[in-house]
């Protein structure tokens, strides 16, 4: 049976001006997205039924769903579109307050090294599929290292274009990541793209540009703070390399900002994109669970942290030494350790100024990001790291690491949500997918209560949340820890969640995830996310509507960012989705053993 759905006028598939067109008798519970897969046998009997009887028309008259135009037009009028029998709406206005969008991350290596846009007949199979799923855009890195690897001021946007254009095409709106960092030597990393070689060259002469451990081990992933405000790249200070490639980003993509199809700037502020420190990387031979180690003993970071304490009256503060490896648990280092120093006043005054340099370069970075996307109809994004092990340890040693000064009586994460509602920015956070049972009770992970602690804090501050899952899945498990996270209260009949997530994206785009059993789930997973409804292309439609973007409120100061360190309890949590994904070939299988043994 083939499923033929067409909106005319680029609103929602279920809405009254949909043109439905089902033909054939066999039913497919890969193109029949409104069975629900967790209906009684009987259910699916009876709506086969009505399915076959619609087949039984005569007429096979269909729309290719593979033809889709570009953002905002139709390739057909209405007057073109063959006749059909409208087919019962399954949208309801107060249910579709609830809907979530699902995105899908693109492939790393989708725009080569050289700087190609390779294997285009793929990816636009590919993209199409993801479309007749009912996915809502995609999300891509913009590599810095390869937009602007020529020389400074360089930039060479043609392949993205031809990305943006297919994306445009397959009728999918865009996350774009402005991506600072190097790709390789983070999990999941299956290419390797460097930062430009002419910054590079000049690391070679002034290694302290980079990250550095107390060993004195250089990161090449990504810039380190200390250089934000150093003139050292031909006269540009790091946030002006940052802003000026923005800027050039919004001059050459200013046709697709203003054909609505750019949706989102996420803006990177660190390794993988995130803003933290590079505490743990596979490159330096750190493995998990370790917990990392602190990351500002380039020359820059040091002076800096010897001027604060010396205006704090201690001018005989210096840097940590006593925080163990990469590899070490938090009992084993003193720093870290029961009554260590991380509660002495020395320790506090350290991990306060780490984790403010780090909620402060992201304050600089998006501010810049904000004057160059001012007046355009896009939101800002930033995403936060889902460090969640040793949570359950007193001294949360593996966030401390990463600059997130997080503790049972401290709040490490409110104060970057505050940040980022001055930008009117997204909140996105990863390890939406993982539940604490199935990781190493040794390590004392904790990435449910973290997934609620840090959402709660953002919707605390009032700030959009959206998030993703850390690693690929494609279990019922995974799909329902992420459904029960985007809408912790369940469904709301009477329209707007009190807590609902702005929107998830699925990480990433693979073969693999196209198999048809993974496919088949995926599918089913989107449209609980969308709370059972069809796909909605008006954003204005679930209260997603995106207006110009306003100039960023004025900078908050240091006492504004310490009150929102005071700890709250998160919301309430379902103990699981309502809007429950189900294996179906599993739960058919376990229905048929059952009425076999009704006869034993």
């Amino acid at each position: 049976m083939t499923s033929i759905i067409r909106s005319t006028q680029g609103g929602c598939w279920g809405s009254d001006r949909l043109r439905l067109r089902l033909y054939g008798s066999v039913f497919d519970p890969a193109v029949m997205p409104l069975i629900d897969r967790v209906e009684s046998l009987q259910g699916v009997i009876r709506k086969v039924k009505r399915i076959e009887a619609m087949g039984q028309t005569g007429r096979s008259n269909y729309v290719d769903v593979t033809k889709f135009p570009k953002a905002g037009t139709s390739k057909l009028s209405t007057d073109e579109m063959p006749e059909a029998p409208t087919a019962p709406s399954t949208y309801n206005e107060k249910i579709l307050a609830n809907y979530v969008p699902v995105y899908v991350m693109l492939p790393l290596g989708v725009i080569s090294n050289d700087n190609v846009f390779e294997d285009q007949p793929k990816m636009e199979k590919q993209l199409k599929e993801l479309r007749a799923a009912g996915v809502d855009g995609v999300m891509v890195d913009v590599w810095w290292g390869i937009v602007e690897s020529k020389g400074p001021k360089q930039y060479y946007w043609s392949a993205y274009r031809s990305l943006f254009a297919l994306v445009q095409e397959c009728g999918l709106k865009l996350q774009a990541i402005m991506s600072f960092h190097r790709c390789g030597g983070n999990v999941g990393d299956e290419v390797t793209i460097p930062l430009p070689q002419w910054v590079l060259d000049i690391g070679e002469t002034d290694p302290d540009i980079f990250y550095t451990n107390r060993k004195g081990n250089r990161n090449k992933e990504y810039l380190t703070i200390g250089v934000d405000n150093q003139p050292l790249f031909d006269g540009r200070t790091a946030v002006q390399l940052y802003s000026d490639y923005m800027k050039s980003f919004r001059e050459n993509m200013s046709d697709f900002i203003e054909a609505g199809l750019i949706i989102d700037i996420e803006v990177g502020l660190g390794p993988a994109g995130e803003l933290r420190y590079p505490s743990y990387t596979g490159t330096q031979g750190w493995v998990f669970p370790g917990i990392g180690e602190f990351q500002c003993y380039d020359k820059y970071l040091e002076a800096e942290f010897k001027e604060a304490a010396t205006g704090a009256g201690h001018p005989e503060w210096g840097l940590p030494d006593n925080a163990g490896e990469y590899n070490d648990t938090p009992g084993s280092t003193e720093f870290f350790g029961l009554n260590g120093t991380y509660m002495t006043e020395k320790g506090k005054f350290f991990l306060t100024w780490y984790s403010n340099k780090l909620i402060n370069h992201g304050d600089e970075i998006l501010d810049e990001a904000n004057r160059a996307f001012l007046g355009c109809k896009v939101k800002l994004a930033a995403k936060v790291a889902g460090i969640h092990w040793w949570y359950k340890s007193p001294s949360h040693a593996a966030e401390l690491t990463s600059g997130y000064y997080n503790l049972k009586d401290r709040d490490g994460y409110r104060p970057i949500a505050r940040m980022l509602s001055r930008h009117y920015a997204i909140f996105n956070f990863t390890c939406l997918e993982m539940r604490d049972s199935e990781q190493r009770a040794d390590a004392k992970c904790g990435p449910q209560e973290l997934v609620q602690q840090v959402l709660s804090g953002g919707w605390r501050e009032e700030v959009e949340v959206a998030g993703e899952n850390a690693l690929s899945r494609y279990d019922s498990n995974g799909y329902n820890q992420m459904l029960l996270n985007a809408r912790p209260s369940g469904i709301s009949r009477e329209g707007l969640p009190k807590q609902i997530m702005y929107g998830v994206t699925y990480l990433r785009l693979s073969d693999e995830l196209l198999k048809d059993k993974n496919f088949k789930i995926f599918k089913t997973f989107v449209k609980k996310m969308h709370a059972d409804q069809d796909y909605c292309a008006d954003l204005g439609m679930y209260n997603h509507q995106i207006g110009p973007l306003e100039r960023s409120k004025p900078k908050l100061v240091m006492e504004d960012l310490l009150e929102a360190t005071k700890p709250m309890e998160p919301f309430p949590w379902g103990e699981e989705t309502d809007m429950k994904v189900d294996d179906f070939d599993g739960v058919l299988a376990n229905l048929i053993r059952k009425l076999f043994s009704l006869f034993k």
